[in-house]
């Protein structure tokens, strides 16, 4: 009996979710860090897993998948508070620390495309009924949740191969490949220069090696181009904007789109 058609099946629901585990560590190290989300990524069997999803992957190693994850797991034994002291640097309390991780950062469209492209971001997280949870005050646009939404794009892939559902499959693969081309593919390379050259080999430089790697391998998959590596930052807030209150105010643009309290997180 001819057994390669399961075979095959088999490994589609399998490196959906390996994709899933990527794109979750991926999301959780680009938070603050803290002992709790560091050790999902570096304590060993939790490395193991990560590096059993980079092995099924990148099987011929084109990628470098699995040093990149080691790389990572190494750097993240850092003392949390060099960590955290580094996360502050990097990318600050505000949009612009030294390598800003929102997406509507970089570009130079218009002063009200931010609010725009947001409000696609947010399209897309309500088409499957997500949204930013309130608790978290993160903008939609943070590297972190757009990882994270990949990853459930991820486990929703492997929930409709399970269950042989095309149509499914179809709307989630398409998602996939919108959001790679419009959003975090669109600002990743630039993203991770800037934060390699800011970091050199500390933990966040290695997690954007990772990143880049496995969003190259994903953006091949898909048949999806990477962004630029050189996109120019937007012009500060205060430069951009066209006129200001008659009390000497400036007039602000929508900073982000936050759900209520206790909605569910991206």
């Amino acid at each position: 009996m001819d057994t390669s058609g399961a075979n095959q099946h088999v490994g589609e629901i399998d490196a959906a979710y390996c994709r899933a585990t990527l794109y979750g560590a991926l999301a959780l190290g680009f938070r603050p860090p803290n002992k709790t989300t560091l050790a999902r990524i570096i304590e060993p069997g939790n490395a193991t897993v990560l590096t059993d999803a980079a092995t099924f992957l990148d099987e011929t190693r084109k990628w470098a998948l699995v040093p990149a994850i080691e790389n990572v797991a190494r750097a993240g034994q850092a003392d949390i508070d060099i960590l955290d002291s580094s996360y502050r640097v990097l990318f600050g309390h505000t949009a612009r620390g030294a390598v800003p991780p929102y997406e509507t950062e970089y570009g130079n469209e218009a002063l009200f495309q931010q609010p725009q492209e947001l409000g696609d971001l947010m399209g897309f997280y309500h088409a499957f009924g997500l949204m930013v949870r309130g608790s978290e005050h993160e903008r939609a646009d943070h590297i972190s949740c757009e990882c994270e939404f990949l990853s459930f794009l991820a486990m929703k892939e492997a929930y409709a191969l399970e269950h042989r559902d095309a149509a499914m499959l179809d709307q989630t693969i398409k998602a996939e490949k919108l959001f790679l081309r419009d959003h975090l593919g669109r600002f990743l390379p630039t993203f991770a220069r800037q934060l390699i050259r800011e970091n050199a080999a500390g933990f966040y430089a290695q997690l954007a090696h990772l990143c880049l790697h496995f969003l190259s391998q994903e953006t091949e998959r898909l048949a999806v181009r990477l962004g630029a590596v050189n996109l120019p930052l937007r012009p500060a807030e205060d430069d951009r904007v066209p006129m200001a209150c008659g009390n000497g105010a400036e007039c602000a643009t929508l900073p982000g789109a936050c759900a209520p309290e206790g909605a569910d997180s991206v």
